[in-house]
């Protein structure tokens, strides 16, 4: 009897702790869920504020193609929608530079190096 009130302390502790530090709890996922939500619904807004229909249709036809892009220009507009730098909403050509200077900031080189040595020991006539 006394391991089972023992085991229900301990249960009941770990609860607690766990709703203190924001871990796996009952309230606590709930509200970061609801934290998350309203973050988003925020991002939808202020690029809803900051860019016209047809960019916004970029934008989300890049999302599907490359989300880790999509984000990186979303979070740009975000940021410089809050500090002032954009005046007046976006247009899909204004996007697409914006879009080009992202590209050559993250732009990678890919390189082919032929090992010619290697090919020569391969050959077939033994």
């Amino acid at each position: 009897m006394a391991d089972d009130d023992l085991e229900a302390i301990r249960a009941k502790r770990m609860a607690e702790l766990q709703g203190q530090m924001g871990g796996p709890g009952g309230g606590s996922n709930q509200e970061q869920e609801q934290r998350q939500k309203q973050m988003e619904e925020m991002k939808h807004g202020i690029l809803s504020q900051v860019l016209d229909q047809s960019a916004r249709t970029r934008l989300n036809t890049i999302a599907v193609a490359k989300p880790d892009k999509a984000k990186m220009v979303e979070s740009m507009l975000i940021q410089m929608a809050q500090s002032g730098q954009i005046q007046g909403k976006l247009n899909e050509t204004q996007l697409k530079g914006l879009l080009e200077r992202v590209s050559e900031r993250t732009q990678k080189t890919t390189t082919v190096k032929f090992d010619r040595r290697r090919a020569a020991l391969d050959s077939d006539s033994d």
